[in-house]
């Protein structure tokens, strides 16, 4: 349901000429017709979709044979960690991971650094629960800091990444410090061979965001999954009403902040009218950003996704 919208927003978006799902042998494929040959900067773009693949050339005929026919090909991915550190942790809550890099790939889609490769980009997640944005920030390539409120799932995030680090040999060194000042934690990970990729992760308050992250310099994209649930209806206007001028603030200019909610009891209208009077983001509303709601199980009827830009 979102891969056509990835696409679209993808910088391989730009040389689509169509995009049309179809059915090969009773398969569900999508076909993308480019303007141009297949070349190494979209093999590079298509690696690191997060809703498609695998990938495959198509042809209508093959000498005097009529087709179609599929010819597949590598993309010859190369994650920085292996993929496994986002989906070996399971907990209650736990974001679809595929999902959150979905949110990710919009932030940097829809952001000024959409030609910058994750390598060079920063991924603060201000509503960190188990880790599953920093830890596919992390395999992407990117720098990642988190901040989470629940001293349990803190301490438990940073303690699996110690553990995975040391039984998967990666080489990490680990800084555990006590803000005494915020009444806060804070892990700081070096991770892998130099460059080095950074993971912080701290235990706080949403308002302490800055001070919590500070030595990590200012993120390109801010991405969160908000919670669902009971409790957290009659919160959503307090939670981002306080969080909203911050991570504002905290984003570099042309950043973007990402994130996902249910919105069945709160509207994608209410929720632009908070963000926009809330903040000096601007979201994007335009197609296909307006299309990105989906069910996702009997409990998450209607998740939608906002995007907003910083400068605008």
């Amino acid at each position: 349901m979102l891969a056509p919208y990835e696409i679209e927003l993808s910088p391989i978006g730009k040389q689509l000429i169509s995009l049309e799902p179809v059915n090969i042998g009773g398969q569900h494929y999508l076909k993308c017709e480019l303007d141009g040959e297949l070349n190494d900067g979209w093999i590079k773009e298509l690696e690191m979709l997060a809703m498609t693949g695998p990938y495959f050339l198509y042809y209508d005929r093959l000498g005097e044979f009529d087709g179609p026919f599929l010819c597949p090909f590598d993309t010859h991915f190369s994650p920085e960690f292996p993929p496994d550190l986002i989906t070996t942790r399971r907990y209650h809550g736990k974001t679809n991971e595929l999902f959150t890099h979905f949110l990710c790939n919009l932030a940097r889609f829809s952001s000024d650094f959409s030609q910058q490769p994750w390598t060079e980009l920063r991924v603060f997640d201000p509503l960190a629960g188990g880790g599953t944005t920093l830890f596919v920030a992390l395999v992407l390539g990117a720098d990642a800091a988190g901040v989470e409120q629940n001293k349990k799932s803190a301490h438990s995030t940073a303690v699996f990444l110690k553990h995975y680090a040391q039984e998967q040999q990666i080489p990490f060194t680990l800084k555990e410090e006590r803000l005494k000042k915020l009444k806060a934690s804070r892990w700081w990970f070096t991770l892998g061979a130099e460059p080095s990729k950074r993971c912080i992760l701290a235990k706080g308050e949403i308002s302490q965001s800055a001070e919590l992250i500070s030595g990590f310099k200012r993120p390109h994209f801010i991405v969160a999954d908000l919670p669902y649930g009971i409790q957290h209806k009659g919160g959503i206007h307090d939670l981002l009403t306080e969080a909203l001028p911050i991570w504002n603030a905290l984003l570099l200019p042309g950043g973007t902040l990402v994130f996902s909610w249910e919105s069945t009891r709160f509207s994608r209208m209410k929720m632009i009218e908070l963000v926009e009077s809330a903040s000096r983001l601007h979201v994007l509303d335009d197609p296909p950003y307006n299309s990105l709601a989906h069910r996702v199980d009997r409990v998450i009827k209607n998740r939608d996704v906002i995007v907003a830009r910083v400068g605008e």
